[in-house]
C-alpha cells in the first residue's frame, strides 16, 4: 500500500502536472501582478496629467484677470470666486483655494470632516507653493498641484490647490484584479483536471508498455502494443513492437536451433551408446571401434561448426589484414584441385588488394567448393573466379549440378536445412550457414543464381577495405 502511494505521488504523470501547474500558476499570477502595476501607473499618470492641465488653466485665467486692470476683480477673494464659478469639476478632482493660512472655498464641496482629517496636509500646502506631489493620507490616493497667486492691487497672496483623489479608481482596479484572480483560479483548477485526464491518456501507452513487458515470458512473446496516431508515443509503441518481433524471432530461432542440434546429436550418441553396450559381446571389436570413432568425428565436426556460427556474431570473430585478391583466388583454386576428380576451371582473378580474414574467407569458399563437389559427378566442370566491381570484391564458385529449386533458394542458408532431394547427403546442413555468417561478418553478402537442371553459382561479395558498413548485412541475394 505504501509503495502504491509512493508511485502515485512520484509518477511521471504527477511530476509532469505539478510542474505544469506551478509554471502556469506562476506565469498567470506574475502576469496579473504586472498588469495591476501597469494599471496603477496609468491611473497615476492620468491623475498627474489632469491636475497639471487644470492648474495651467487657472494660471492662464489669473493672468487674464491681471491684464484687465480696473475692470478686474477688486481683491483676491473675488478672483477666487470668479475662478471657481467658471470651473466644471470632474470625478475625483477638487479645487481648494487658500487665503493666508485658511481655506477660503472649495469646489466641489469636500466630504464632511475632510479638512479636519487632513489638517497636516493643509499645513503642508501653505509652505509648499509651486509643489507637485503624490500623497497617501488615510488610505487615500491623492495627487495635488499647489499654485501660488499674488494679487498686486491689494497686495494679497493666496494658493490654488488642484487635488485629484484617485482612491476610487484604485479600488475599482483592485476589485477587477480580485475578480480576475478568482476566475483564473477556477479556470486553472478546471484546466488542471483536464490536463490530469489528458496526461493519463497520453501516458497510457507507457503504462501499457510496462504491463506488456511484465506479461512477456520465454514461452509467450505474442503480446504487442496498440499503435494509435503518428506522434512520439505511437513511434515508441511501433519501435517496441518491432523490438518484440526481433526478440521473438531470435527466441524462435534459438528454440529451433536447440531442437535441431539436439536432434542431430541424438543419432550419433545413440549409435555410440549402442555399440559400446554391445562391444563386450562382440568378438570382432575393431569394426565397432572404427564406427564409434567415425561417429565421434562427426559429432566433433558438428560441435565445431556450431561454435563457429556462435562466434560469428562476436566482434573479435575476424582478424582483418590486407590481402591480394589474385593470390588468394589462385591459392583456393590450387587447394580445390586436389579435393575431387572434376574439370576445374579458374575463370578470372581480380587484381586489387582487399582487407579480409584470409582463413575465414578461405573457409567460406572451400565450403562452397565442397557443396559443388557433392552436387556434381566426376568430370563435371566446376568454375572458380574473382573480380572487382566498384568498391566490392566478388569470389564465386559455379557448378553444373542439378540446380536448386526456387522454393529452396531462400531456405538453404538456414541452419540444418537442406535442399529438396538432398536430405540424405553427407553433412548437417550447416555449410551454407557458415558461408553466410562469414560473409555477413565481413559486411558482405552471398548471392545465389541457380536454375533446376542448369547448376548453381554462389558469389561472396565483400567490401574492398573491410568497412563493415559498405554493404547491407543481407544473408542472401537471389538473382534467379
Amino acid at each position: 500500500m505504501k509503495n502504491h502511494w509512493y508511485r502515485a505521488f512520484f509518477s511521471v504523470r504527477t511530476r509532469l502536472l505539478v510542474w505544469y501547474f506551478l509554471l502556469t500558476t506562476g506565469t498567470v499570477f506574475i502576469s496579473i501582478q504586472t498588469t495591476y502595476s501597469l494599471f496603477c501607473d496609468r491611473i497615476r499618470i492620468q491623475a498627474e496629467d489632469s491636475a497639471l492641465q487644470q492648474a495651467n488653466q487657472f494660471t492662464v485665467l489669473v493672468q487674464k484677470h491681471r491684464e484687465k486692470g480696473n475692470l478686474g476683480p477688486s481683491n483676491i477673494s473675488v478672483l477666487f470666486d470668479r475662478l471657481l464659478s467658471s470651473y466644471v469639476p470632474t470625478r475625483g478632482e477638487y479645487i481648494i483655494t487658500l487665503v493666508g493660512n485658511r481655506v477660503y472655498d472649495t469646489k466641489p464641496a469636500l466630504p464632511s470632516g475632510w479638512l479636519t482629517q487632513h489638517s497636516k496636509l493643509i499645513q503642508t500646502w501653505t509652505t509648499a507653493a509651486g509643489e507637485r506631489r503624490q500623497a497617501k493620507a488615510q488610505e487615500k490616493q491623492l495627487y495635488y498641484v499647489v499654485e501660488p497667486v499674488t494679487w498686486q492691487a491689494t497686495n494679497e497672496t493666496g494658493l490654488i490647490v488642484v487635488l485629484n483623489d484617485s482612491t476610487l479608481d484604485y479600488q475599482i482596479a483592485r476589485s477587477a484584479i480580485g475578480l480576475v484572480m478568482q476566475v483564473t483560479f477556477v479556470l486553472l483548477l478546471i484546466f488542471f483536471l483536464l490536463a490530469w485526464f489528458t496526461a493519463g491518456r497520453v501516458l497510457y501507452p507507457l503504462r501499457l508498455l510496462t504491463k506488456t513487458a511484465h506479461s512477456i515470458t520465454e514461452s509467450d512473446m505474442t503480446q504487442r502494443l496498440p499503435v494509435q496516431g503518428r506522434d512520439e508515443i505511437a513511434e515508441l509503441a511501433t519501435t517496441v513492437n518491432e523490438m518484440l518481433d526481433r526478440l521473438q524471432a531470435a527466441f524462435d530461432s534459438q528454440k529451433e536451433f536447440l531442437k535441431d542440434a539436439s536432434h542431430e546429436l541424438r543419432t550419433p550418441i545413440t549409435v555410440i551408446q549402442g555399440h559400446l553396450e554391445m562391444l563386450q559381446y562382440q568378438p570382432e571389436k575393431d569394426a565397432s571401434i572404427a564406427l564409434v570413432m567415425d561417429e565421434l568425428e562427426r559429432m566433433s565436426r558438428l560441435v565445431n561448426d556450431l561454435l563457429l556460427l556462435a562466434k560469428a556474431e562476436r566482434s573479435d570473430f575476424l582478424r582483418l589484414k590486407p590481402e591480394e585478391l589474385d593470390w588468394l583466388t589462385e591459392e583456393v583454386y590450387l587447394k580445390a584441385r586436389g579435393l575431387a576428380d572434376r574439370a576445374w576451371r579458374l575463370e578470372s582473378k581480380g587484381l586489387s588488394p582487399i582487407t579480409v580474414d584470409r582463413q575465414r574467407l578461405t573457409q567460406a569458399v572451400m565450403n562452397l567448393i565442397q557443396n559443388a563437389i557433392r552436387h556434381t559427378k566426376p568430370g563435371d566442370p566446376i568454375t572458380l573466379g574473382s573480380s572487382v566491381k566498384g568498391d566490392c570484391a566478388y569470389l564465386w564458385v559455379s557448378d553444373t549440378g542439378e540446380g536448386i529449386a526456387s522454393v529452396d533458394q531462400t531456405r538453404i542458408f538456414e541452419r540444418f536445412v537442406r535442399a529438396t532431394g538432398d536430405a540424405h547427403s553427407e553433412g548437417y546442413g550447416l555449410g551454407l550457414s557458415i558461408v553466410a555468417a562469414i560473409a555477413q561478418a565481413h559486411g558482405g553478402r552471398v548471392e545465389l543464381a541457380s536454375q533446376v537442371g542448369h547448376g548453381s553459382t554462389f558469389t561472396i561479395a565483400i567490401p574492398l577495405d573491410g568497412t563493415l558498413t559498405k554493404l547491407p548485412a543481407e544473408r542472401l541475394e537471389i538473382k534467379g
